[in-house]
């Protein structure tokens, strides 16, 4: 099995403002950057080398990212070990905080591409349902053939919406 994932965030401003443009001068060099990494598969992008302009949402503010990668420990050592983390670390500088999850992971089938409907139906079953084999996160990962959860596999800080008091 193979792992996809859906990241979506509202900006705080449009692409070409200059309240995101710190953002915007990122977006090649990582995605240059999750290109090569070991383990990466596929991701969404159009013509333009990334999926900025693409808008499956009724809001021009947000923006989607959707991969497919060949475990949940080589996505994980992309966000969180490589050049990526810090532009995860500035996110409160071009997105708004979200009240609910924003991030997304499920299993598929070796060479399943998966289409965007597809991915917003598993970000709406995590918020619906919390996380299950079908839709999970980081905090709360699933192993492909897991019945239960594993570890998390992310520190506190990258986990928005904030974990519940309990």
């Amino acid at each position: 099995m193979q792992l996809a994932s859906l990241n979506v965030g509202r900006l705080l401003g449009p692409l070409d403002s200059p309240q995101v443009a710190g953002f915007v001068a990122q977006l090649e060099p990582i995605n240059r950057l999750a290109d090569h990494s070991p383990g990466f598969v596929w991701r969404l992008m159009t013509d333009e080398g990334d999926a900025t302009g693409l808008r499956p949402f009724d809001d021009d503010l947000m923006l989607v990212n959707l991969a497919v990668w060949e475990s949940l420990e080589a996505l994980r050592a992309f966000v969180y070990t490589s050049a990526h983390v810090e532009v995860l670390r500035q996110r409160r500088e071009w997105f708004e905080r979200l009240a609910t999850a924003h991030m997304v992971l499920w299993w598929v089938e070796p060479g399943h591409i998966p289409t965007v409907d597809e991915a917003i139906e598993r970000l709406e079953r995590l918020r619906r349902d919390g996380p299950t084999p079908a839709a999970f996160t980081f905090r709360t990962p699933f192993a492909a053939d897991a019945a239960g959860p594993g570890s998390p596999m992310v520190e506190a800080e990258f986990c928005w919406p904030e974990p519940a008091a309990g």
